[in-house]
């Protein structure tokens, strides 16, 4: 059945009642209730069937295994105090509230492996610092943000680049994954919205741009008031990882309880990159909240019943963001039902011309992503499309016309998962930093905004230059 202009309905009402009503997880609930009512399905069948269908498979599983250890890790560092120690660290240096951004966003770039670790990871190291220094929250949160998908957009080994160059395998001249990644690595300078978003952090961290729209309200509260949070603010953290207190007489060793385990996790990303060819996120984080419990047990840091109670407060800890995310799930699911994606395409695809294939590459991926909080899945629709268009512009040929297309699919489809109140990235932001989940949307979509005028307006010069 072809649901046209119905199948923006679901994604639509989500998007408008979170900002109407500021929670998310009501939101996208009501938007996954409207979209079973548009297939026609009856609401309580409807609803038990989508969440099978949409939850019980491994992407899913594997998203909230990788969240689950992120919550015991975060508990372990707190309970461990190796947190506190690296902010008060810091704090002998007396970090403004300029250093503590630009530190963030130097963290933020160097934990370029995983676009779920860099946020949550960045935003529970930084947020003591950041509080202290009278950064906002929802600068915070932009940092995480902007410094975790599109910083894994320009790193070929990365999963995301790995990904890409797979879905490249058979188009074209493209016969194997060697061709494929060759061209991943070529459409890098071309990832004009990954580039963008990773540079007007550092500008806006330094000062070089001052803060525009909601983001510089939300930085003159904090600077002039010392409120971190607006007052009406409802923070997406969890009280469970704010009660975890170490132990009397408990000193952490840094480099032990808080360097070791990034750098496991690093090790063992990297490492099963380069020996098995596929990086294996999960096992890492796995292997590091073992080494933490393991250390911190000969470290006396607490006793057995004690470290296991503080994995459990750590699980807890991310109950609302996986809720947030399965419901995102289940949206993206029915909006897969209602053809939403080839809805988009169909109202598109005969604009298409060697001039505008570009930016209407970058517009319609965004556009699919934003309304979808998915990349990957925007990734799997478009890339075939898009890229199958291009080589016939291009004769066949492996050129600009390709690394460029290639380019625009890529920075497309991260500009929904960087900045849509339905994407992982942009929940596991608001969780880590504290921020509430709506602000942090409200403060960073002007400048993910800015990010996608620049990108078009590259592409529409590449565009004319190669037309």
């Amino acid at each position: 059945m072809e649901y046209g202009i119905l199948s923006l309905m679901p994604a639509l009402i989500a998007l408008v009642l979170a900002f109407i009503t500021r929670d998310a997880l009501f939101s996208i609930l009501i938007g996954v209730l409207i979209g079973i009512l548009v297939t026609g399905q009856n609401l309580l069948f409807g609803f038990t069937s989508i969440i099978q269908s949409a939850l019980g498979n491994a992407d899913f599983i594997w998203v909230v295994g990788i969240e689950v250890f992120i919550g015991m890790m975060v508990a372990l560092f707190q309970k461990s105090g190796a947190i506190n120690a690296f902010a008060q660290l810091v704090s002998k240096y007396n970090v403004k509230a300029k250093g503590a951004q630009v530190l963030a966003w130097l963290l933020g770039i160097f934990i370029f492996f995983s676009d779920y670790f860099s946020p949550l990871y960045v935003g529970t190291v930084m947020r003591g610092i950041t509080d202290k220094a009278r950064v906002s929250r929802e600068k915070l949160a932009f940092i995480c943000d902007s410094t975790s998908a599109p910083v894994c957009t320009l790193i070929p080994f990365s999963a995301w680049g790995v990904y890409m160059a797979g879905l490249l395998v058979g188009l074209g001249p493209l016969i194997d994954a060697n061709d494929s990644m060759l061209a991943v690595v070529k459409m890098v300078p071309y990832n004009f919205y990954g580039i963008v978003s990773v540079v007007l952090v550092g500008l806006l961290t330094t000062g070089i741009i001052k803060d525009y729209g909601p983001m510089k309200k939300a930085q003159k509260r904090a600077m002039e008031e010392g409120k971190v949070v607006a007052d009406n603010a409802r923070p997406l953290l969890s009280n469970e990882l704010e009660k975890i207190r170490p132990n009397e007489g408990i000193k952490p060793n840094l480099l032990i309880n808080f360097f070791a385990p990034a750098l496991i996790i690093i090790g063992t990303t990297l490492g099963t990159y380069i020996v098995l060819g596929s990086a294996k996120t999960l096992e890492a984080f796995v292997a590091a909240v073992v080494f933490q419990f393991v250390v911190m047990l000969f470290q006396k840091m607490g006793t057995l019943s004690e470290l296991v109670e503080t994995s459990v407060e750590g699980i807890k800890s991310v109950m609302t963001a996986i809720l947030i995310l399965a419901l995102a799930y289940c949206l993206n699911s029915i909006s897969k039902q209602l053809g939403t994606a080839d809805y988009v395409i169909s109202i598109t695809e005969s604009w298409m011309t060697p001039t505008f294939l570009l930016p209407l590459t970058f517009l319609v991926c965004a556009f699919i992503s934003f309304f979808t909080g998915t990349s990957w899945g925007t990734y799997a629709i478009m890339t075939p499309i898009c890229v199958g268009l291009a080589f016939q512009l291009s004769g066949g040929a492996v050129n600009a016309v390709i690394y460029g297309t290639v380019a625009a699919v890529m920075g497309g489809g991260c500009f929904g998962d960087h900045c849509s109140p339905l994407s992982d990235t942009t929940i596991l932001s608001s969780l880590a930093s504290g921020s509430d989940h709506i602000d942090h949307v409200k403060t960073q979509l002007p400048y993910a905004l800015t990010s996608a005028s620049i990108a078009v307006i590259g592409y529409f010069i590449v565009g004319l230059s190669i037309a």
